[in-house]
């Protein structure tokens, strides 16, 4: 009996030590097995973002202030109670007796060309004109006027007439009002501070009621688009290849006027007779934005001296803003279309918005005309040796010639 009691001790012994063996074995396994390291992941080097503004896309058309629009005259924003409204085009004396004209700065547009006896006569441009209780003096009518008046479906206002006018005044296509028809004292009357016959003047109430009388429409045509083409408001430029202009001198005979170029505005300043041109009404001188120089043909009516400009043949010419000019050519396309003007490539040329004076030029005259650019620099004259003493030499200019004396022409009597 002890020896199996014995015996069974010693198997049950030997199974736990297996059993402790084992576990131990498992252990020391364990033990063996490498434990994993943690690793730590560099974060990523991201790329700079670089911030893109994006620039605001150039509208496709101007925008225009709500409520306005663009002057077919001037290019400016108006309200369409003066832009849709037909101007009117008003034959201004200009001799120096007549001199300052009244209103004449309200108008948008101002041709300038030349009449019998050397003198000029302007034609105003009028679209605002609602305030102006006096516009003269008002003098007679010349044909090619008429065609220049047509362009911008105005209604033509003058006191008389040549002959060779009216074929033309008396067309259906021509709104006119004349001082000589039976219904000229209600649009015009005579003040008694100059001799007649310059003085004779128009108003905003007069003009209108000789429309009433005439039954004239203030409306555009519905084919009517303009007759410039103009930049957008705030887009000004000087046209591309120009020469400097900041001095113009048409050289008409006896008026024998100029432009002078502000560089702070960007205005030509007018002058005649010797002195600033100025406005009755504001006591300001007039300045314009754009000046077109157009050299026209001609040849006389008869011997005294009625001119026959040819508005339809084309030709050449200067546009002159931004205190440059450039070369141009024009055409017609009939009597009563606008005329266009082209640069040397061929392309219609765009005004900068602003006020514009024409000046109508005898193409035999146009070799006499002056455009000239700012004076030469101070290194020019330091490189002179007698700079010093003759300051002319310095500047490489003559002294100034007087200015020529009045002519005294007369104006011929309109017919």
């Amino acid at each position: 009996m002890r020896t199996k009691k014995y015996l069974a001790w010693l198997l049950v012994g030997a199974v736990c030590a297996s059993t402790l063996l084992a576990g131990c074995g498992k252990k020391k396994e364990a033990e063996k097995k490498e434990i994993p390291q943690e690793t730590v992941e560099e974060p990523e080097e991201k790329e700079e973002v670089k911030e893109i503004v994006l620039q605001p896309k150039e509208p496709e058309t101007e925008q225009i202030p709500e409520g306005m629009m663009k002057s077919y005259l001037t290019g400016e924003y108006v309200s369409p109670a003066i832009g849709q409204r037909r101007p009117v085009a008003v034959m201004l004396n200009n001799i120096q007796a007549a001199v300052p004209q009244a209103g004449i700065a309200n108008a948008g547009v101002v041709y300038e060309a030349p009449v019998e006896g050397g003198i000029t006569r302007l034609m105003g441009i009028f679209e605002d004109y609602d305030n102006l209780e006096k516009i003269g003096s008002v003098r007679s009518c010349r044909d090619y006027y008429i065609f220049y008046a047509m362009e911008f479906e105005a209604i033509y206002a003058h006191y008389g007439q040549a002959a060779y006018a009216l074929p033309y005044l008396e067309l259906p296509e021509v709104n006119n009002l004349s001082g000589l028809s039976g219904y000229g004292a209600d649009v015009y009357y005579r003040t008694t501070d100059r001799v007649a016959p310059h003085n004779a003047y128009t108003s905003f109430a007069g003009l209108q009621k000789g429309i009433e009388i005439n039954a004239y429409s203030q409306e555009y045509s519905p084919e009517y688009k303009g007759h410039f083409q103009f930049a957008w408001v705030g887009k000004e430029t000087a046209p591309a290849g120009g020469t400097p202009a900041t001095l113009i001198k048409p050289h008409y005979s006896v008026n024998d006027p100029w432009f002078d170029y502000n560089a702070e505005d960007k205005l030509y300043y007018r002058s005649q007779y010797g002195e600033p041109q100025i406005d009755e009404l504001t006591g300001s001188q007039l300045g314009y934005k754009n000046v077109i120089l157009q050299y026209c043909p001609w040849e006389n009516y008869d011997d005294n001296g009625y001119l026959n400009i040819n508005v339809m043949a084309g030709g050449s010419g200067k546009y002159i803003t931004e205190g440059q000019a450039i070369d141009i050519t024009w055409k017609k396309d009939s009597e009563w279309e606008p005329t266009h003007y082209y640069d040397a490539g061929g392309n219609e040329i765009t005004l900068n918005p602003g006020k514009t004076w024409i000046c109508i030029i005898q193409d035999t005259n146009a070799d006499q005309v002056e455009i000239s650019g700012p004076e030469p620099t101070a290194p020019e004259a330091a490189e002179n040796p007698d700079a010093a003493e003759n300051p002319d030499a310095a500047q490489g200019t003559e002294a100034p010639a007087e200015t020529p004396e009045d002519t005294g022409a007369a104006e011929v009597p309109a017919q």
